[in-house]
């Protein structure tokens, strides 16, 4: 039951959605543009472990977020063969709308009183 609601096909739209919303071809591009930290731009093989994939695919993932010019390759300050990747404005205007589309309450939720959902937030917080 928990496991549909958090992993059923209405999430799996969700994630395609939210992408879809931001120009994005592919959920895959949406989970780099998110695991990029703002503060300690990443490089692209720190994304690849992150999203645990082949470095080959964060490329393409990549080159899609450059090409609407959400993310930008940057040198390394210290070794010029490694690429950091940095959000743009752009990007984090994306990043902040793919979120409100990823944090829409699941249709379930309607079926709650207020009281309940009171409940279910105390009891999400516990589990957190």
């Amino acid at each position: 039951m928990i496991g549909e609601l958090m992993f059923g096909s209405e999430q799996f739209d969700r994630v395609h959605d939210a992408a879809e919303s931001v120009g994005l071809p592919h959920p895959g591009a949406l989970k780099a543009l998110l695991s990029i930290d703002d503060d300690d731009p990443p490089s692209m093989r720190d994304v690849a472990r992150q999203l645990r994939c082949d470095a080959s695919y964060v490329t393409g993932l990549v080159d899609a977020l450059e090409g609407l010019g959400y993310v930008e390759r940057r040198p390394h300050p210290s070794d010029r063969r490694v690429k950091l990747l940095a959000v743009t404005p752009a990007g984090r205007r994306a990043r902040d709308q793919a979120r409100a589309v990823l944090g829409t309450p699941p249709a379930a939720l309607s079926r709650l009183t207020d009281a309940e959902i009171t409940t279910l937030a105390r009891l999400a917080r516990k589990l957190r």
